[in-house]
């Protein structure tokens, strides 16, 4: 590739502010920060040419320049300049060309499949790699007509999630044009069978533009669910129908969503970016300031809190404000409703969490993003990564606990009813505090990352052997049952059990205090074979396969969001006070203190608001309930095994599961 410094492009002094490529009358203001290094090139490419053009202004951290006569669709990219030493680590190298990291459009993948080919993007190569590096790309003011799009702005109270793969999620649906893209999502048939659920908020796997880890591309597979970030303004072309309409299509899916009355939740990574660790590509923020980006130790060498190579280091005031800017950008450009943290103790460490830290501090008080939802994955790796409960205002969390306690509960049998009975109220011993409420603790089951519902019941052990790992990758701790047979089986007895399993546990779901999640295809026993961490296979393993017929858990799954909604102390987001919530026995007496350490028992009553009565059954044999006084109408059940005598006040049910009623002078 040739490169001139004199050519008919010239620049002048520019603005700081706002970062990255800017069209403005008269030509494009470009401007990028970096705290080290002491000079920094824009260079354009116009066909094989590349011309470099030293940024002229610089304004604390920020260097800029405005180029006249610059246009849409210009590609370019950046070069630093520095020394490194004097207690920081740097790897500037002037011959690796860097993409923007305010990139909204980039032209062209990096590819290391080889030793050979990543020795081109590696920090400590010596050759010039602007003929095979990516280009960030000018990209217009967005003109996309949102007509009179409003925000469902769904209360927490109402709020229930479904998790899904954009591309996953429709890949394998019946008859849909434009299968496993952005435009199927709008699909009317697709956002019908979500309000028909209940669903008011899909939670969507990244959507940002991703590359493929160094390892996979070695094998010859794909980073799947997207966790590998490239650009974080840029919308992923790789779900779109047409890949030069990506942004738009993901509007109009939104904008459909909306008008639906269904909110959009994005999966956000700002805890690692795509360099991976110090033998991965140097792409973009490594060569631009490697020590003003990421965590690093004393020792100069990556703190890997992420378990992805490198980790962000927010805490930095440059770090923080291009993580806001991105937010806002998804925000007021794409209208986006809410966002969960993939990994997000990373943004409170400084380097150990701080529940009230800067970024924390930062987006609490941003007007843009007062009004969307945020939910933490309230986790990493590092030392005391797991911050549960820690969050502050106005973060709701992944409830991890929740998910263990009540597999362990249903799958084992563990007649654990104390704590059962804390994470169905909802959670009150993580999240009863500083003025939060119930909501606050994302419920689940499962998520994209584990088993499936249908898998948690079939398996009890992991099956990743197509991941290429020998079996060492996805969690060992699944509390998982496969009810006698490993994996699929038409064993009659057996389905049977795994249905009540999974009933059992689709009801603690969503008859609990909180936010209810659900795993998309965990409604119709959507199945992975037993792979626990499918976040490499882009195939028919992870893409939901839909049934030709009604599952038997869909209808159960919407008269259970059906019950939560009617349910005024789960519907009005309240804590289970004592004169809200009794806890009885399986006699109907006020629960002792003897029968809360009774882990035989495995069975208790929940009277709620004198209107609503769970029985809860947690074994898998019958069980006798003594019901408390009054007239009980039969609201939402699990099957038809159970056996109501009116008038002796008393209810059998023959298997594991919860059975709701209703007092018939309430109904």
């Amino acid at each position: 590739m040739n490169h001139t410094h004199n050519t008919k492009w010239q620049i002048r002094p520019g603005r700081p502010y706002p970062l990255g490529a800017s069209p403005q009358e008269g030509g494009v203001n470009f401007a990028v920060f970096s705290f080290n290094a002491d000079a920094v090139e824009l260079c354009l490419f116009d066909g094989e040419t590349e011309t470099r053009l030293k940024l002229p202004s610089r304004f604390g951290t920020v260097f800029c320049g405005f180029v006249p006569d610059a246009k849409v669709g210009q590609r370019y990219g950046f070069r630093a300049y520095g020394e490194g030493g004097g207690g920081y680590c740097a790897f500037f190298n002037p011959q690796k060309l860097l993409v923007d990291p305010y990139s909204k459009q980039i032209d062209g993948i990096p590819h290391y499949r080889s030793e050979e080919e990543m020795a081109w993007f590696h920090h400590s190569d010596g050759r010039d790699n602007a003929a095979v590096a990516p280009k960030s790309v000018v990209v217009p003011p967005s003109d996309f007509d949102w007509e009179d799009d409003r925000r469902p702005d769904t209360p927490w109270g109402e709020t229930v999630i479904y998790e899904a793969h954009v591309k996953g999620l429709t890949k394998q649906f019946p008859d849909l044009e434009h299968a496993g893209t952005y435009r199927a999502l709008a699909d009317a048939r697709v956002i019908a069978y979500l309000q028909r659920l209940g669903i008011t908020a899909v939670e969507l796997l990244p959507v940002h533009q991703h590359l493929d880890e160094y390892h996979l591309q070695k094998t010859g597979l794909s980073n799947y669910w997207g966790y590998n970030t490239y650009s974080h303004f840029a919308v992923e072309p790789g779900y779109a129908a047409n890949p030069h309409e990506a942004a738009n299509e993901l509007k109009q899916a939104v904008k459909a969503l909306h008008k639906a009355g269904i909110e959009v939740i994005l999966d956000v990574v700002y805890n690692h970016t795509a360099e991976q660790d110090i033998k991965g590509p140097t792409l973009c923020q490594r060569g631009l300031d490697n020590s003003l980006w990421y965590w690093q130790n004393a020792q100069f060498e990556y703190e890997n809190w992420s378990g992805c190579g490198n980790t962000l280091k927010v805490a930095n005031r440059d770090i923080s404000r291009w993580v806001m800017d991105s937010l806002r950008y998804w925000a007021e450009e794409f209208h986006i409703d809410g966002f969960r943290f993939d990994l997000g103790t990373v943004l409170g460490r400084e380097p150990g969490f701080k529940t009230y830290g800067s970024f924390f501090n930062m987006l609490f008080q941003d007007p843009v993003l007062a009004g969307c939802k945020m939910i933490a994955e309230a986790w990493d790796i590092g030392a005391d990564g797991y911050q549960v409960g820690k969050f502050p205002q106005p973060f709701a969390e992944w409830n991890g606990l929740f998910r263990d306690d009540m597999r362990a509960f249903w799958n084992w049998e563990s007649g654990n009813l104390g704590v059962f009975a804390e994470r169905l109220s909802g959670s009150a011993d993580v999240f009863g505090h500083s003025g939060r409420l119930p909501s606050a603790g994302v419920n689940f089951i499962t998520a994209h990352d584990g088993f499936t519902l249908q898998d948690l019941v079939s398996y009890n052990e992991k099956h990743n052997d197509a991941n290429g790992e020998q079996n060492r990758d996805g969690h060992n701790e699944n509390f998982s049952y496969n009810h006698g047979i490993e994996g699929a089986t038409d064993d009659a007895v057996v389905l049977e059990s795994r249905e009540y399993t999974a009933k059992a546990l689709l009801a603690s779901l969503f008859l609990s205090a909180g936010t209810p999640m659900l795993l998309a295809g965990d409604e119709f026993g959507n199945s992975q074979q037993g792979n626990n961490n499918g976040y490499c296979q882009d195939n028919e393993t992870t893409w939901l396969d839909w049934p030709s017929e009604k599952h038997v858990l869909q209808d159960y799954v919407r008269e259970l969001v059906h019950v939560r909604k009617q349910i005024r102390l789960l519907a009005s987001d309240s804590w289970w006070g004592k004169d809200r919530a009794v806890w009885l026995n399986s006699d109907g007496l006020e629960m002792a203190e003897s029968d809360w350490h009774n882990h035989s028992a495995k069975a208790m009553q929940v009277l709620l608001d004198d209107e609503w009565l769970l029985l809860v059954n947690g074994k898998r044999s019958a069980q006798l309930f003594n019901l408390p006084q009054g007239r009980w109408k039969v609201s939402c059940v699990p099957s038809g095994k159970f056996n109501y005598a009116h008038g002796e006040g008393q209810c059998e049910v023959l298997h594991m599961g919860v059975w709701v009623l209703r007092k018939e002078n309430k109904a």
